[in-house]
């Protein structure tokens, strides 16, 4: 099973352009996606799918993935607005109104959150939805199971970036997610930068953006006292492919502009394929 995670596509950042920036590095995105050695069985779009949330982006944005051979899952993050996405993504609501669903596939499950409080940049995590997601766990207690969220709920150290670990919002998914073990890790956004952490016992795969980059910067930032720094980079479009083998889920973190060979697959090199094939079990 591998299953593709795209996030933080931002479409709609140049409303008024046919040829908008963000749109190219979606498509290109796609491109590798459908067209590469990697297809994958679903494609996970973790929030941020919009800039403005408007109408119109949600429109362009499924008619890109429509041409997608396989299931696109899309959630919300904090440039998103609920009622715009419910429009043109529909069935994805938990009942109350959030973008709250489950994936049930053969050997896992994948069960989608909504981390929006629509005007607030950071994550945000109520009774209800909490409720919702604690009956969803409950369901599956014996299978392998990953939340798929936008906001992580770890502080990475890219401090205007950072969730702090005391804010509420945390505390209570957190309480909901300790009482179910069967939740081997979180698949999240946001961040537009690759991340990997553990969290409570378990990983926290952050995939980058298809949209420009975050810069690592790790340094301390004075919000009184702007310095200069780069704050995006127009590193090339990424994606993440988390692969299921059966026992556990890995993850690949990949990007969509050149890649130079420096080796192929030739007579050459398949001596070297053929000892490294021999010294496993068979």
């Amino acid at each position: 099973m591998l299953i593709a995670q795209i996030t933080d596509i931002h479409l709609g950042f140049d409303p008024d352009n046919p040829a908008e920036y963000n749109r190219k590095r979606l498509d290109d995105v796609l491109d590798v996606l459908i067209d590469g050695p990697n297809r994958p069985d679903l494609l996970l779009a973790t929030g941020d799918i919009t800039d403005r949330g408007d109408e119109e982006s949600y429109r362009r944005l499924a008619t890109a993935f429509s041409r997608c051979p396989f299931p696109v899952w899309a959630s919300v993050g904090n440039h998103d607005l609920r009622d715009n996405f419910h429009a043109r993504f529909p069935g994805l609501d938990d009942g109350n109104g959030f973008v709250q669903y489950a994936i049930d596939l053969p050997e896992l499950r994948l069960v989608t959150i909504d981390t929006l409080e629509e005007g607030r940049h950071g994550g945000a995590f109520c009774d209800a939805r909490a409720a919702w997601l604690d009956a969803e766990l409950a369901k599956a207690p014996n299978k392998p199971t990953y939340v798929v969220m936008h906001h992580p709920p770890i502080e990475s150290g890219i401090e205007w970036m950072n969730t702090h670990p005391d804010e509420p919002w945390v505390k209570t998914f957190t309480d909901v997610v300790n009482r179910h073990r069967q939740v081997r890790g979180l698949i999240c956004g946001h961040l537009h930068r690759s991340v990997t952490v553990a969290w409570e016992g378990r990983t926290v795969a952050i995939c980058s953006s298809t949209a420009p980059q975050v810069a690592l910067d790790l340094r301390p930032i004075d919000e009184n006292r702007p310095d200069d720094r780069p704050m995006i980079v127009a590193e090339d479009p990424a994606y993440a492919l988390h692969r299921w083998n059966g026992r556990e889920l890995v993850s690949f973190y990949d990007f969509a502009g050149a890649h130079t060979m420096l080796a192929k697959y030739d007579p050459n090199l398949q001596p070297l394929v053929r000892e490294l094939k021999a010294e496993r079990p068979t």
